[in-house]
């Protein structure tokens, strides 16, 4: 690989007016190391119309969703209509900043070819080298942006670029790509595969030649999804070889090595060398990145030089300014409007202004702040959503200082107690051909075929894959669901979420899942209670020995120990409620499907029912963390 381009002043395209007070340079083409271009706009203060010509502090985004596109966040409660990127870059060049949006590699105006992720470590990297050579940057460059703009962010501090004064890192930012993000417990996550469907077309194939972007309109991406694993040519991106190839990729290399310990998927091998700079992370409970956010902030806290915020709230990816998620209200303090700040704008403008502009500022003592769900009253809103209330705590760390642990037990007569249980022993058949419906949960980019959010977990037309609707999920045979009695007091949880399990299979390869639910008592609005999902994870049996060491079970092997772990999350279970714990072998579409059949990942066409087993008694346990 070439060394980084030196830090030449960029030759402006002409200045186009917005406002008198305001300019932008539309598509300044921007050279890479290996020569590829990246469209960048830059917007400058002026005074009639003029560049001022001065130098000033820089906010630097970079995105694959259109640089002169409207991002589907930027508003609040207030102004619940979004803001172009045209019109935030004016309010923050108003705000005395220099403000730069640019395409990623191969999307919209950029060169290149789009190879999702692994780029933008060092395209971030020179862009930055680049930014210091300009003559309207004053030195220091503040970074933004949600998801796949937070991902760029890390994957660019890894390389410590120059003039990195600060980040606001929401809802993603790999820590490992592996664990979280592409892959999930040896899962591929299959919005991985909606996503490259959906963006698929607006690449510059698709852009280019509109019969192509007809022909991947034309899938039925509902069918192809009864189809998996998908191959190279029999797939419904097979339109655009270049999507087609990296999704597959990430889908069939199943082993933790130099192919995931890239600069863009894993920032937690670059931890002790990450630059002393102030961050915000920020996610939430029903967000894909809840162990990216929290890894990130663990991995990087203690140095006075580098003090780190978090946020956790109880939304799904991005949508910070709503109260509703999935089939649940959360109650009118859920929002990050009126809690956090005025909302995140506000926020963000404080921040740049303390680590760009030296303005004053306060160190919060309590830097977490954490949405507790839960404490409703249990009933129907008016417009028809489970009243799950919640409110936000205070802390100076994660998880919160007061939090104890609690380990839960399950028992052969499905209760789920405190007191570790006679052995004992369940068996259930898991056919690959008929896997759990995915109901809800931490959930991203799986439009139209999955959504996020809380939801009862009874099956309903509305999700892919459930063919008994009004049946809840804990009738399935192949679902084993351990419940405690009824609390007789409120318990709040808060912190990490561990499923420890002994197992054994008759198959070379299989998956375990566990979801963590809160079941409440029936009432007038729901006669037979609601069972509110809460977290839930994966693993994938031929992982057991390490995430580098993939084995098949061998016939007769076991029983053996495994992990599973469910996202952290933070909930009030309310007096009478119950803590329920579910164990099975899919979860589809949330995850891919193990076909049993110990073949290499993403490649098998055959499947075969499992026999599976859940050990009880000894090494088999739920581990939450309670504060009181």
């Amino acid at each position: 690989m070439t060394q980084a381009p030196v830090p030449n002043p960029a030759e402006l395209t002409p200045a186009e007016v917005l406002a008198p007070d305001v300019v932008v340079h539309r598509n300044v083409m921007v050279a890479m190391r290996d020569g590829v271009r990246l469209a960048t706009d830059i917007y400058l203060p002026a005074r009639n119309g003029q560049p001022l010509g001065d130098a000033r502090p820089v906010i630097f985004e970079r995105t694959p969703y259109d640089k002169a596109g409207t991002p589907r966040t930027e508003l609040s409660v207030a102004d619940p209509k979004p803001m172009t990127r045209p019109e935030l870059a004016m309010r923050l060049v108003r705000e005395g900043y220099a403000v730069v949006w640019q395409d990623c590699r191969g999307r919209y105006g950029s060169e290149g070819t789009f190879t999702k992720y692994v780029n933008e470590a060092e395209d971030g990297y020179d862009s930055m080298v680049w930014l210091a050579g300009q003559p309207w940057n004053a030195g220091r460059v503040g970074t933004m942006g949600l998801s796949y703009d937070a991902h760029v962010q890390m994957a660019m501090a890894c390389l410590n670029p120059p003039g990195l004064a600060c980040m606001a890192v929401d809802s993603g930012g790999f820590s490992n790509a592996f664990t979280c993000g592409i892959r999930q417990g040896g899962a591929l996550e299959m919005k991985q595969a909606t996503w490259a469907w959906n963006r698929a077309h607006e690449s510059p194939r698709a852009i280019a030649n509109p019969e192509i972007r007809a022909a991947i309109e034309a899938e039925d991406i509902f069918g192809w999804m009864r189809q998996t694993p998908w191959t190279r040519g029999r797939s419904p991106v097979r339109w655009d070889p270049d999507y087609e190839a990296y999704l597959l990729d990430q889908w069939q290399h199943g082993t933790f090595d130099d192919f995931w310990k890239r600069t863009g998927l894993w920032a937690a091998g670059y931890y002790d060398s990450f630059p002393r700079v102030p961050i915000i992370f920020m996610s939430s409970w029903y967000d894909v990145y809840v162990p990216t956010t929290l890894e990130n902030y663990a991995g990087l806290k203690g140095d006075p030089g580098r003090p780190l915020t978090l946020i956790m709230g109880p939304w799904t990816h991005g949508n910070r300014s709503r109260t509703v998620f999935g089939d649940v209200d959360f109650g009118p303090a859920a929002t990050f409007d009126g809690q956090i700040d005025r909302d995140w704008l506000s926020y963000r403008l404080k921040f740049f202004a303390r680590w760009l502009k030296d303005e004053p500022g306060e160190d919060d003592p309590q830097p977490v702040k954490v949405f507790i769900m839960g404490g409703g009253s249990g009933r129907r809103t008016k417009d028809g959503h489970l009243d799950h209330g919640g409110h936000w705590i205070g802390a100076s760390d994660w998880p919160p200082g007061n939090a104890t642990p609690l380990v839960l037990y399950p028992s052969p007569d499905m209760t789920l107690g405190t007191t570790e249980p006679r052995k004992g022993a369940l068996s259930y058949d898991y056919d690959p051909r008929d896997p759990v419906p995915t109901i809800g949960g931490a959930l991203t980019s799986g439009e139209p075929i999955f959504t996020g959010g809380g939801f009862d977990q009874v099956e309903s037309g509305g999700f892919f894959g459930c063919t008994s609707p009004g049946m809840p999920l804990s009738a399935r045979r192949d679902v084993l669901s351990f419940e405690t009695a009824p609390l007789e007091e409120d318990m709040t949880i808060a912190g990490p979420v561990t499923v420890r399990l002994r197992v054994s299979t008759d198959a070379p390869d299989t998956d375990f899942t566990a979801k963590l639910i809160d079941v409440y008592p029936p009432s007038a609005d729901y006669p037979r209670g609601y069972a509110l999902n809460l977290s839930d994870g994966i693993f994938r049996v031929r992982y057991r020995d390490g995430w580098d060491k993939p084995r098949l079970v061998e016939a007769g092997e076991g029983p053996f120990e495994i992990t599973i772990q469910p996202f952290a999350t933070a909930n009030l279970f309310k007096r009478g409620h119950r803590i329920r714990l579910d164990i099975s072998s899919s979860n589809f579409p949330k995850f891919d499907i193990n076909p049993n059949t110990g073949e290499a990942e993403g490649t098998s066409r055959r499947s075969r029912v499992a026999t599976n087993t859940v050990h009880l008694g000894a090494g088999t346990r739920l581990e939450l963390m309670r504060i009181d």
